[in-house]
């Protein structure tokens, strides 16, 4: 059957536009695997880069306690899940250009995306953060209230598909704007199809480490994350509820806007 044409609102598709100008360009460095690289076999730019300094130079308009936080991070033994810095700003950046009011984050960490989030959501804004571990949340929490933000945060600490679950139950499907997915690589199919019902029409869901290190071109049986975020990437694909666009930013960034 044949795809649907684009039909989202005018924000969205001077979007798209607008990453496809970047995606064309080169586009952004590593997250967790600095060995990529554009020019190399593994086709992305590495952390270490100096191309990548250059973007960061160039593009980085880092708030003083989102600065903070990410440092504050780096000297976490699990530094390295972090969200990098710039694919936070762009999450920020798509977050603002469709204005949106309600987001989820699947996948919280320290916290640094949910702040670059909510930093650019209206005061009456909402980040519904959802993960397992309060420890890490712990870490971002105070720097939230620094920044004036923690009453848009909300963080819950439960497996993230009961906290879906909750969600739909109480009447909130189709009344958010944005997701973004980040966690476990095995649930990825439930967390896409339940954010598919509580994104609205025009809403865009964005789905992080699509390339899996590479692994997705030839996922090993032993390899149940590569597995399963292969099978999302094909179904995706041919998913006529979408219109995708599947970028190298950090460790692969698919971007699926809701018809």
């Amino acid at each position: 059957s044949k795809m649907p044409l684009l039909s989202v609102p005018k924000e969205v598709a001077v979007g798209t536009a607008m990453l496809g100008v970047a995606f064309a360009t080169g586009m952004l460095a590593g997250r967790r695997y600095p060995s990529l690289g554009f020019g190399t076999p593994s086709g992305m730019i590495g952390k270490n880069s100096p191309i990548r300094q250059y973007i960061l130079d160039h593009s980085l308009r880092e708030h003083p306690v989102l600065k903070k936080l990410r440092l504050l991070t780096a000297e976490h033994p699990w530094g390295r899940m972090m969200v990098s810095c710039e694919q936070a700003q762009l999450m920020a950046n798509l977050v603002k250009l469709i204005k949106a009011k309600k987001v989820i984050e699947i996948g919280v960490f320290t916290g640094y995306n949910a702040l670059n989030m909510a930093l650019v959501l209206p005061d009456n804004g909402r980040v519904v953060a959802c993960d397992i571990n309060e420890d890490y949340a712990k870490i971002g929490r105070p720097l939230w209230k620094e920044a004036g933000v923690e009453h848009k945060i909300d963080l819950r600490i439960k497996p993230a598909i009961q906290t879906l679950d909750e969600l739909l139950a109480n009447g909130e499907a189709e009344t958010f704007d944005f997701a973004f997915i980040d966690a476990d690589k095995e649930n990825y199919n439930e967390y896409y199809e339940k954010c598919l019902r509580l994104i609205k029409k025009g809403g865009l869901i964005a789905i992080d480490n699509v390339f899996w290190n590479g692994k997705v071109l030839k996922p090993r049986k032993d390899d149940l994350a590569a597995q399963s975020i292969h099978r999302l990437n094909e179904k995706l694909l041919r998913d006529a509820r979408v219109n995708i666009s599947m970028l190298p930013v950090g460790d692969g960034v698919t971007l699926a806007f809701k018809l």
